[in-house]
């Protein structure tokens, strides 16, 4: 592992086993990220963006969840051979979570501040007062007011409740903060407004970030690097700018497709067809080619292998090099 790299993902495997069928959620992703870099990862429902997320947690629900081949290496260690008391370290301090759901994520039974509080107290060594002053001091950086400090989740709106999620993530300084589609519950406005604290918290305390999200505008206003994911593996991943501006998989340009322009006067979207493959019967071959429509005979049989080296791709075919395919 690099010395400057905080996290490298290599060949991840992740399969839910049930009596019945096994679910390939995550089918050999590779990922790496920088100190105080941002990372945007992409696609669909049921992509297998938020089971990589509980890897690198180490909070894949077992049974049925197994990790059953690969690496997570963080900081040098890798973390699929922590005890449970080192993940209990190692959450909070070195890898935080923003999970989907903020009302799933607050316990409704006790105050914000109580809730908050514990955190501080079980990963730091401060006493009652620090802790809360600590926790005041952020909740003012989120924009909670301190009077706030004693109410219940259910006195909170959804964006207020997701700041105090925000909150809870960083009481830490974690060098690793993963943000789980954080937007998903909020409107448009809303949504704007903890992506700007979001961002602007990961820029001020130079922490590392993988943003989950469908949302590719999202992406190009928060992070560095992309990785668009489908059925489980990196189609494509590199620079936000070069990705954005030069797409080389067909499944990239079809989200890109898909998205409304505002300076074309266009009555229909152009979507990509049919719909995601299910993770328990995954197709042969390129997973992408029952709905690619550059296909040929050989991505039926053979799984094609990464192109490119800064920018990286999985296809058989160089569609995009030259212009052609568009």
């Amino acid at each position: 592992m690099e010395k400057d790299k905080i996290l490298e993902i290599k060949n991840l495997h992740v399969h839910y086993i049930t009596e019945d069928e096994t679910v390939k959620a995550v089918n050999g992703v590779n990922l790496s990220l920088k100190q105080g870099e941002s990372l945007g990862l992409v696609g669909e429902t049921g992509a297998g963006k938020s089971t990589t997320a509980l890897a690198i947690m180490q909070l894949v629900p077992y049974p049925p969840g197994i990790i059953t081949q690969g690496e997570i290496i963080f900081q040098g260690k890798n973390l699929i051979y922590n005890t449970e008391k080192e993940n209990q370290q190692m959450r909070g301090n070195g890898i935080s979570m923003i999970f989907q759901d903020p009302m799933t994520s607050l316990n409704p039974i006790m105050t914000i501040g109580e809730q908050l509080l514990e955190v501080v107290m079980t990963h730091k060594k401060l006493n009652k007062e620090e802790g809360k002053k600590l926790v005041l001091d952020l909740l003012k950086v989120v924009g909670v007011k301190e009077d706030r400090y004693n109410d219940y989740p259910h006195q909170f709106s959804g964006g207020m409740k997701q700041r105090v999620v925000i909150t809870m993530a960083l009481l830490c300084n974690p060098q690793l903060l993963i943000a789980d589609e954080p937007t998903t519950a909020l409107d448009v406005t809303i949504q704007a407004q903890v992506l700007k604290i979001i961002s602007d918290l990961q820029s001020k305390y130079n922490m590392a970030m993988i943003l989950i999200t469908h949302d590719l505008g999202v992406v190009a206003e928060t992070c560095d690097h992309v990785a668009i994911m489908y059925a489980g593996e990196i189609m494509e991943k590199g620079t936000v700018k070069e990705v954005y501006t030069n797409a080389k998989h067909p499944y990239t340009r079809g989200l890109f497709e898909s998205i409304p322009k505002l300076d074309e006067d266009s009555e229909k979207l152009i979507p990509i067809p049919g719909s995601a493959p299910n993770s328990a019967d995954l197709p042969t071959g390129c997973p992408f080619h029952p709905r690619c429509k550059y296909k040929q005979d050989i991505c039926a049989e053979l799984a094609p292998t990464v192109k490119g080296k800064e920018h990286q791709y999985k296809c058989h075919f160089s569609l995009f090099e030259n212009g052609e395919g568009n």
